[in-house]
């Protein structure tokens, strides 16, 4: 999507808004860590300049909003702007106020001034005239909550580790699963695992069953392989290669104790390690250039998707595909006749689109995205382009 400065949307506020303190990190850093980068602080100075016209906020835009705990980037952009995703421009829309657009907490007070016919955001207390005061003051809500987030992290957080695809199916070489303590079939949290494989020191693991091919539901191209994700194992105690007494080798298996457990583990399942966590910014953002792609899979078992809820997308970094990109979905359109012709001519209705998606995960040809919102169930083969 091309940029058009004199069609900015107020989605400044909500950059100026906060962008995205992920999981625990502190408060003093999140903001320090996350990078602007010159485009979105280009758009920015662009905005700042003039500020946006009255006709681009929402229909029932508020004149002042006070951040809440539990609020997200995400649920503010929706009260000022058409155009939530377009937060880098309304962080610009008061850049001398607004230095960080990753530190807005609850408590602060954002206000629109609207001066001139043109908007722009400011921070704190509107008084008489045109001008702002910015003092201290009783904070509606205490500021101990950090940085609000871009999206309900809590919606997102659960998939950061367990939704993963291989490029190959790599875990058919990955360590395994050999027996359980005491014969068991399954095993859950607490109980001990034998594994053999190599494990290179590492002491935490997820645990997988079998990987499946995700295709293209267009070419039917592999683009990856998903592996159900089980739940997470420890590296106990090292195995190793014994004399059996007869003079043969006895293999002893390495000793795992199972952490936490989403299904049930068993013999065979695989382990893959537990990567470092990733602090890097959810950035609400529109593609930077056109999209067209189709939805591969809903995550889980499920058919059908809704609110709330994670598909794959047979797109991803190869593709151009990025963290916090927004995403429109398109329902297609009925299959009908035209009845008011005598030839009864076959007609497709237009597409129509039906809902938001916001892309947290990225693989090389896969990626994964949150459904912010639909109003028809999703599936796989649904159409999605940039917003």
């Amino acid at each position: 999507m091309t940029r058009r400065p004199q069609r900015l949307r107020l989605s400044a506020l909500m950059a100026a808004a906060a962008v995205t303190a992920t999981f625990a990190v502190p408060a003093a850093a999140q903001g320090a860590n996350y990078p602007v980068t010159p485009q979105q602080r280009s758009t920015a100075q662009q905005v700042a300049q003039a500020g946006v016209a009255l006709s681009e906020l929402a229909p029932n835009a508020p004149d002042q909003y006070t951040v809440k705990r539990g609020d997200t980037l995400w649920d503010i952009s929706k009260l000022f702007l058409r155009s939530p995703w377009r937060w880098p421009e309304l962080w610009g829309m008061n850049l001398d106020q607004i230095r960080n657009p990753h530190l807005i907490y609850p408590g602060q007070m954002l206000f629109l001034d609207k001066a001139g016919g043109r908007a722009r955001l400011r921070v704190g207390q509107p008084v008489a005239g045109d001008t702002v005061r910015l003092s201290p003051r009783v904070r509606s809500e205490p500021l101990d909550a950090g940085a609000i987030t871009a999206v309900p992290m809590h919606l997102i957080a659960p998939f950061l580790n367990e939704a993963v695809v291989f490029n190959t199916n790599e875990l058919d070489a990955a360590p395994r699963i050999v027996a359980a303590q005491e014969g068991r079939v399954l095993l859950g949290r607490g109980d001990t695992a034998y594994v053999r494989g190599e494990f290179g020191g590492l002491r935490d693991w997820r645990v997988f069953r079998e990987a499946t091919p995700l295709k293209d539901p267009i070419t039917q191209e592999i683009l990856g392989y998903e592996a159900q994700y089980l739940g997470t194992a420890e590296y106990r105690r090292a195995g190793e290669t014994v004399s059996n007494g007869e003079g043969k080798p006895q293999i002893v298996p390495a000793t795992f104790a199972i952490s936490t457990i989403r299904k049930e583990v068993g013999v065979g399942d695989r382990l893959a390690p537990v990567p470092p966590r990733d602090f890097t910014a959810y950035v609400p953002h529109a593609p930077a250039q056109a999209v067209d792609g189709r939805i591969v899979s809903v995550y889980g078992e499920a058919l059908i998707a809704g609110q709330n809820q994670i598909v794959a997308l047979n797109r991803g970094a190869k593709d151009g595909m990025e963290r916090g990109h927004v995403l429109a979905l398109w329902q297609a359109g009925a299959l009908t006749t035209d009845k008011t012709d005598p030839a009864r001519p076959a007609m497709r209705l237009p597409d129509e689109r039906h809902g938001l998606l916001f892309v947290f995960r990225v693989f090389d040809r896969v990626s994964y995205a949150l459904i912010l919102n639909v109003q028809h169930p999703v599936r796989a083969g649904d159409r999605f382009t940039q917003p």
